[in-house]
């Protein structure tokens, strides 16, 4: 296939009329949207879709996403429209989101894979609406690479697969999002994720209440396993090299690839120094939204360097990182790694939402749990330099006239701003996580299989590292208040600056494998269930 391949851009009205002509003739254009480019041709014409399937190398049973410009566009290609599609559509469209309907007569089955139902959605970039407009039909449009490689981010990407192979490619330069959309099926009585993407499980049960996720999201499906949902096939998104996800906490992880002689690490942005391999970062730990937008330009990139064998860290598995995950699991074929046996299990959250609560469960579960807030009152811990640091920025009477530390008046003094609860943090944080280091040492050494880490400023401290799967405990603020008045004796003017001085929810959320509402009280069964979703097996599992 070698053909004249017209480049085509965004920003100008000829080129964008252009390309709608060629769709509207029977032409393929790669287009941009704001998930991926996409591969489009007339979603009505059943030769244009066998085209579709032919120039991607694609099985003729993964169905293609049918786009439209205008929810008026709709109503002609589904037999139906759902109240919860309605919903959908009025949240999320124009957006990354694709809501599976039943299909009308005018949607041909060649586009469709064969299935009685059609993938629908309206894309947010502006330029993919005005080409689907001058078109004058709706477009089917899978991502614009050839079938089992890293979709395309970038117009570069695009260029690579598919020159020679279309009539036109259209530079929007890069995708906003950097990840297809999230697939939802309203056929039926719940709803189902069939794909995760750029609006996540969370989003969508906010809109319709009970949502479900299907078991292909994140199990390997059989071989020859029909898909309702582009994308769910064993091995997708992948590069040339091997890919093997470490599960494993920073510090593991490190150990692990930095002893692997001619590996590459598909690490997050900041850990490069502590690795001694090449590495190529996609996106921040803390932020799954720059970790879809990385993901397939760091594949792409891992071919550029000829990588063979990659050794990527292991995304969370909450909100958008749900799609980081989904994507990365198939791009390694389902190979995942534990370099360790023992799980340590990071447990934070704010002051007053009950951790020492939720400690106390774990505890009786048979996790060996090591108590951050014992540790840091370790007179032993506060000595030579540490102690002389204190002293300095917080005065000498911190010092009781016996020697001893005076954790009150130091917590007084320390929570009275932002500035100083930084400089406590600064003169602490190193002194304790060498401590929490050789603690979690010991109780592997012991036998430990799952070893809680209870530690209130987890995070700030970069105590993370030490953790293979981080939980927070939350609550609401009016009740974290009444705990700590009951808790502490102190005013509520304190109470009110001891909670101005930690973070917002949103911080926990973002960085948080779990979060755990204990604004009422946490149930054995919600214990349980955040076992089994951390991996880490259910009551009675003999930890």
């Amino acid at each position: 296939m070698n053909m004249d391949t017209r480049i085509l851009h965004a920003g100008q009205a000829y080129d964008i009329e252009a390309a709608g002509e060629i769709l509207r003739r029977g032409g393929l254009a790669a287009i941009p949207t704001e998930t991926v480019y996409g591969l489009a041709g007339n979603a009505l014409d059943p030769a244009v879709s066998a085209r579709i399937y032919a120039v991607k190398g694609r099985p003729s049973d993964n169905p293609l996403i049918v786009h439209i410009s205008a929810l008026e566009e709709l109503p002609p290609l589904v037999a139906e429209i759902p109240e919860a599609a309605e919903k959908l559509a009025a949240a999320f469209w124009p957006g990354p989101l694709t809501i599976i309907m039943k299909k009308s007569a005018l949607v041909p089955k060649e586009t469709t894979g064969g299935l009685g139902t059609v993938a629908v959605r309206m894309p947010s970039h502006p330029a993919a609406r005005a080409i689907i407009r001058a078109a004058g039909v709706p477009l089917a449009a899978p991502s614009a690479n050839l079938s089992g490689l890293p979709s395309p981010s970038a117009f570069e990407h695009v260029c690579d697969d598919l020159m020679g192979r279309v009539e036109a490619i259209v530079d929007g330069g890069d995708c906003a999002v950097g990840l297809e959309s999230t697939v939802i099926t309203v056929v039926g009585d719940v709803p189902r994720v069939l794909r995760p993407g750029g609006v996540s499980v969370e989003q969508l049960r906010a809109v319709l209440g009970r949502v479900e996720v299907d078991r292909a999201v994140l199990e390997k499906p059989a071989e020859n396993a029909r898909v309702a949902s582009p994308g769910m096939k064993y091995k997708h998104y992948a590069p040339k090299a091997e890919i093997t996800i470490v599960d494993a906490a920073f510090e593991d992880y490190a150990r692990f690839v930095n002893a692997q002689a001619g590996a590459v690490a598909l690490c997050f942005q900041g850990e490069e120094p502590r690795l001694s391999v090449p590495c190529v970062p996609f996106g921040r730990a803390e932020d799954a939204l720059s970790q879809a937008h990385d993901l397939f330009a760091a594949l792409h990139r891992l071919d550029a360097v000829g990588a063979k064998t990659v050794y990527a860290r292991m995304p969370r598995r909450n909100g958008v990182g749900l799609a980081v995950y989904n994507r990365l699991i198939r791009a390694a074929a389902f190979r995942v790694l534990a370099p360790e046996s023992a799980w340590v299990i990071g447990l934070t959250g704010q002051t007053g939402a009950g951790k020492s609560t939720v400690s106390q469960r774990l505890a009786a579960r048979g996790c060996a749990v090591i108590d951050c807030d014992a540790v840091t009152r370790d007179p032993a811990l506060y000595s030579g330099e540490c102690l002389a640091e204190l002293q300095k920025a917080f005065g000498r009477d911190i010092i009781r006239p016996e020697g001893t530390l005076d954790r009150r008046l130091l917590a007084r003094r320390a929570f009275a701003d932002d500035e100083s609860t930084q400089t406590l943090n600064r003169i602490t944080h190193p002194v304790i996580f060498g401590r929490l280091r050789a603690e979690i040492a010991a109780k592997k050494a012991a036998g430990a299989r799952v070893i809680v880490l209870d530690a209130p400023t987890l995070f700030e401290a970069g105590a993370e590292r030490l953790c293979r799967r981080v939980v927070s405990v939350l609550a609401d603020r009016a009740v974290r208040r009444a705990r700590i008045l009951r808790r502490d004796g102190i005013s509520e003017a304190e109470a009110e600056h001891r909670m101005q001085a930690q973070q917002a929810d949103g911080f926990y959320a973002a960085r948080s494998d779990y979060v755990l509402d204990n604004t009422a009280s946490v149930s054995d069964a919600d214990i349980d269930d955040m076992l089994a979703a951390l991996g880490c097996g259910r009551q009675g599992d003999g930890f």
